[in-house]
This record gives structure tokens, C-alpha cells and sequence, in this order.
């Protein structure tokens, strides 16, 4: 029992939201998908089981880091784990993950076999030697855009049509702010392991204002592109409250443990309550 919560733990249950909300964006415009078996067997996968692989992978190659990352150790932000504890990971990973694939290949063929493989493979190049983007600045952002997959994951899975090309670059970006918000939290342990990240060369304040320049662009193009004003007045608020954070409140100084729980928390019910609107209304499959 203590191993499965350990694993769930890894998995960052509090930082699930965006596997399942980019999920579920390509059901926006359709009806009944709750009674359909596919529709939960793929939201089941991209709770625990995408995310025990995408964040075990991550533990996996960043002992160093986590093992003095106050903000870890609890179901929001993950384990800290020792040696001991990481050695399994891989094995324990292709447990979980062989029979999703196995049974999603049976159930949509080989485009979904690939599909499935492209997104381990962004996973490896991001944390695993040669390659090693999350520690190649910028590409360890650029390379968000992976999660963008899981809406694909999303369509082939439940036959549902292609996103347009729009909705692919705004979520794009909704991965991009949401990793810059994590380099933020974790300057500090990451500059005393000696990795290097786009916040680790920008410093805090200047990849605050990063942070502050994609939401503002993001809420500009809910308007333009899908005339989401509820959405985007979602991003307006965050963005005034990033202003004050770096201009007048926190400015360059990191925020404490119980701080970084209480913005996690608050991402969480943004991120349900969005999820809803965007069921709800469909904005973002319709360009306007």
C-alpha cells in the first residue's frame, strides 16, 4: 500500500489538470460522450497513469534537485524520493503504461500505436541524455507543446474531428505558462543542483514578466480567434494578479512552501472551473 501511494504521489496528482483539461477540449462540441466507454478508459489514462510516466521519467533524472525542493513530498507538487525509491521507477512505469497501450493499439490501430510512442518519445528526449531539452533553455519550453498530443490522443481514441490549427496554438501555449510557472517555484533547488532553465538565466522578475507576456497574448487570442470573453477574462485576472506579484508584493523574492500550496490550490479550482466553460460553450473549437 505505501508503494501505490508512493506511485500516486510521483504522479502529482495536483498537477494533473492540464493532461485533463487539454482531454477534454475536443468533447466541447459533442453530446453523450459520458456514456461512452472510450471517453473514460481515455480519461483514466490521462489522470495517474500519463502522468506516473511523464513526472516518474522526470524523478528519475532529477534526484539532485528534488531531494532539496522544499516544495516536494506531498500530493500537489510530488515525491521526494530517495535512491532507493527511484531505482524501480522504470519498470514500474511500463507496468502501468504496457496495457493502455496494448489495448488502445487493439482498439484504433497502428496511428494510435505511434501516437501513443511519439509521446513516450517526447518524454525521453526532455529528460534523458543526449538530448536532455529540459535542461537546454528554451527548448525545455518549447517542447510543452508534446501535451498538445493528448488532445490528439483525445480524437483518435474517440473518433471525434481535428482541432484547428488555432485551438493546437493555444493550447500549445497553456502548456508553455503552466511549465514557466513551475521553473519559477524552483529556481532555487534547481540553481543548487546546477541545472539551468530559462527562469535560472532570466531570473525571477524577468520570467514573471515571460509569464505575464504569454497570458496576455493568450487572452487576446480567446478574443480574436474564438470571442471567449469569459475565458479569457479568466487569464485577465491572473494577469493583474502577475503584475502585482512582480512589481509591488513578491517582486524578486521566492514565495514560501505554504504560498506555492495555496497558488496550487488556486490553479486547481481555475482549472475545474474552466474546464466546465469550456464544455459548456465550445468556444474553442469555433474560430471566429
Amino acid at each position: 500500500m505505501r508503494r501505490l501511494l508512493l506511485d500516486l504521489k510521483i504522479s502529482r496528482p495536483g498537477l494533473w489538470f492540464p493532461t485533463i483539461w487539454i482531454y477534454l477540449v475536443p468533447f466541447s462540441n459533442q453530446e453523450g460522450y459520458l456514456d461512452s466507454v472510450l471517453f473514460w478508459m481515455g480519461l483514466i489514462f490521462v489522470t495517474f497513469p500519463l502522468n506516473y510516466l511523464v513526472y516518474g521519467l522526470n524523478d528519475y533524472n532529477d534526484y539532485e534537485a528534488d531531494s532539496i525542493n522544499s516544495r516536494k513530498g506531498n500530493y500537489l507538487f510530488g515525491a521526494r524520493l530517495k535512491k532507493s525509491e527511484l531505482r524501480p521507477i522504470i519498470g514500474r512505469i511500463t507496468f502501468v503504461i504496457l496495457p493502455f497501450f496494448m489495448v488502445f493499439t487493439f482498439l484504433s490501430g497502428t496511428k494510435m500505436f505511434l501516437l501513443l510512442c511519439v509521446m513516450v518519445l517526447v518524454n525521453i528526449v526532455y529528460n534523458f541524455r543526449p538530448f536532455r531539452l529540459k535542461e537546454r533553455p528554451p527548448f525545455e519550453i518549447f517542447i510543452q507543446s508534446g501535451y498538445v498530443l493528448t488532445a490528439f490522443f483525445c480524437i483518435e481514441l474517440n473518433g471525434l474531428p481535428a482541432l484547428p490549427w488555432e485551438t493546437v496554438v493555444y493550447l500549445a501555449l497553456f502548456a508553455f505558462q503552466a511549465h514557466i510557472a513551475g521553473e519559477i517555484m524552483d529556481i532555487e533547488p534547481d540553481r543548487k543542483a546546477g541545472k539551468v532553465t530559462t527562469a535560472i538565466l532570466l531570473g525571477r522578475k524577468k520570467t514573471k514578466i515571460l509569464m505575464l507576456c504569454l497570458l496576455v497574448l493568450e487572452s487576446f487570442l480567446l478574443i480574436y480567434w474564438f470571442n471567449d470573453w469569459v475565458l479569457a477574462s479568466f487569464l485577465v485576472l491572473f494577469s493583474i494578479w502577475l503584475i502585482l506579484d512582480t512589481f509591488f508584493i513578491f517582486k524578486n523574492r521566492p514565495y514560501t512552501n505554504k504560498q506555492m500550496l495555496l497558488f496550487g490550490f488556486a490553479i486547481n479550482i481555475s482549472a475545474i472551473l474552466s474546464m466546465v466553460w469550456i464544455l459548456y460553450s465550445a468556444t474553442l473549437l469555433e474560430v471566429q
